[in-house]
């Protein structure tokens, strides 16, 4: 049920239609592609079926999403409208307001998605300027959650899902250990670096951990 704040204000107007516990998850994740519902509901992990459903009728009766139904299949596809693509801004300044202001280590059963994760270090790594003295390719393997590509061209960072034949470093990690390692402050990060295994030359290895700024570079094995 969205809230009724009863002022006269376009602050209190948004939050009347976008301010529901899981609006602004399911638009994060719509601003990527086209979902199903069942791709929803997997990607918000703890919302209930109906819950879903409700939220994503109250954003359709708000112009936010649509339905897309094609002629003899069962399936649904939710996109946004044009009035959901202007929140794009929104959300990255969201995205960056959590990253520096709200930033702490998953809960016990909390769910971590590589794919968020990835983003957002990817994200954080270009609007910092970290550079490398030469390009890189790290290829990410989560322990569930698939793998990911993070690559530095020489001038910018981005990420891919998918594999790479011939990476400059091989990470092996979990996503809670991943993402707790990036929460810490940089000063502590020192102490979760036995939580991940990495694979490359001493030096393409000692580069991926001064790019987090860990101070002291674990001995390549």
């Amino acid at each position: 049920m969205t809230r009724k704040y009863n002022h006269y204000c376009p602050v209190a107007f948004s939050l009347e239609v976008i301010g529901g516990k899981w609006s602004f998850t399911i638009i994060r994740d719509l601003l990527t592609k086209p979902l199903r519902f069942s791709d929803l509901l997997q990607y918000s992990s703890n919302v209930t079926p109906k819950g879903l459903t409700l939220t994503l009728r109250q954003l359709e009766e708000a112009g936010i999403v649509e339905r897309e139904e094609q002629p003899g299949h069962r399936e649904v596809w939710y996109r946004l409208t044009q009035a959901g693509e202007d929140l794009r801004p929104v959300v990255e300044a969201m995205k960056e307001w959590g990253l520096r202001h709200a930033m702490r280590p998953p809960l016990q059963g909390e769910v971590v998605r590589p794919d968020l994760a990835m983003g957002v270090i990817t994200d954080s790594l270009n609007k910092r300027g970290r550079k490398l003295p030469q390009p890189a390719t790290w290829l990410m393997c989560f322990t569930h959650g698939g793998t990911y590509v993070l690559s530095f061209d020489g001038a910018q960072w981005s990420t891919r899902k998918g594999e790479e034949a011939d990476p400059d470093v091989r990470v092996t990690v979990s996503p809670e250990a991943w993402a707790t390692f990036l929460a810490v402050k940089r000063i502590e990060r020192d102490q979760y670096v036995q939580s991940m295994q990495l694979v490359g030359t001493p030096e393409r290895v000692e580069e991926f951990w001064q790019t987090f700024v860990v101070r002291e570079v674990p001995k390549h094995t």
